[in-house]
């Protein structure tokens, strides 16, 4: 028994990272998406579609690694959480696919670009605000009878996800805003600076009021963040928090290039590590743990084979290719 708890412990890891690396990884290029109509048509557009041009599909793996992992290691957990959040899986897919076709079309077909142009932020904005409630569904609970979804078509639909969906949709647009400071040069890295500044704004204020609304929406989130000894242990993640977010603020007004991507990187590290806090040990809340969701020794043996051979072959070719194209967008591209 020890062993497969040993084991489950470890993929719920694996998950939570492929999880995390998507959400960073995709989540710069979602979120220039997401401010793409604030960019002036012409170069500017063309300037922030080149930056993320060379990695924004590989980005994608990570989302492939994450649900097919979920499948894998934890079938209970993908059969309840796939039923209770369908509208939002199929709006995200859909706005995915609008996003990817849209980016290759736009240079094909530049007769018809300001179609293709609203297409790549529309269906960046529907993925975006689908991921963030699909995270409000599963920390409000879902209604499981036995081991099957019980509830309706919208349970998935309250005031907490429309927040949490703003809230990834507003990070979304903070990482892709201080990407283009990192990446650009003149007046489209002053433009990015602005748009860096409001949406540091909007993501500090939306984590915040989501950490509050955590602490009513469940007394079991409410005694992890606010009875002892558990506050011990969760109280230097907002700690945390709070010093990066000055820290990301201060860089973004002044004329640093990377330092916000990676302050906005580290905001996004400990938003999930207290997401981390307030879910654990369950991965449907609030009554089917990891283990309960678990799939056999075996199988997880066999999977792990596989990820340890897998996992840094995407990771090493991931960094390379960020390595190769780790210079600033001028009109010709990278340089």
């Amino acid at each position: 028994m020890s062993v497969s708890y040993d084991l489950t412990t470890i993929w719920a890891f694996i998950i939570a990272f492929a999880v995390f690396a998507y959400v960073v990884m995709d989540g710069f290029d979602l979120g220039i998406g997401v401010l793409f109509p604030s960019f002036d048509v012409g170069p500017e557009r063309d300037r922030a579609m080149n930056s993320i041009a060379p990695v924004w599909d590989g980005n994608e793996t990570w989302l492939v690694l994450g649900g097919g992992g979920l499948m894998a290691a934890f079938p209970l957990a993908y059969a309840v959480i796939l039923p209770a959040t369908y509208p939002l899986i199929i709006a995200m897919l859909l706005g995915l696919v609008f996003r990817g076709v849209a980016f290759e079309y736009r240079w094909r077909d530049p007769a018809h670009r300001r179609f293709w142009d609203a297409a790549f932020s529309g269906g960046s904005l529907v993925a975006a605000m689908a991921q963030g409630m699909t995270l409000g569904a599963l920390l409000q609970g879902i209604e499981v009878t036995g081991r099957a979804y019980s509830g309706s078509w919208f349970d998935w639909l309250t005031p907490y996800t429309l927040l949490t969906g703003l809230g990834v949709v507003a990070g979304y647009a903070l990482l892709g805003s201080t990407w283009l400071i990192w990446k650009l040069e003149g007046a489209g890295q002053a433009h990015a600076r602005t748009l860096a500044k409001r949406a540091a704004f909007a993501t500090i204020v939306l984590m915040g009021a989501v950490s509050l609304y955590n602490i009513f929406l469940n007394a079991e989130y409410a005694e992890r963040w606010l009875t002892a000894p558990e506050i011990y242990l969760a109280a230097p993640v907002p700690v945390l928090t709070a010093i990066i977010a000055v820290l990301m603020v201060r860089a973004i007004a002044r004329d640093q290039h990377s330092k916000p991507f990676w302050y906005a990187i580290a905001l996004f590290f400990f938003g999930m590590a207290g997401l981390g806090i307030t879910m654990w040990p369950y991965v449907v809340p609030p009554g089917i743990t990891i283990w309960d969701a678990a799939a056999p020794e075996r199988s997880q043996v066999f999977m792990l084979v596989g990820v340890s051979i897998t996992l840094p072959l995407i990771i090493g070719y991931t960094a390379w290719a960020y390595w190769v194209f780790r210079g600033k967008v001028s009109d010709e591209g990278y340089h």
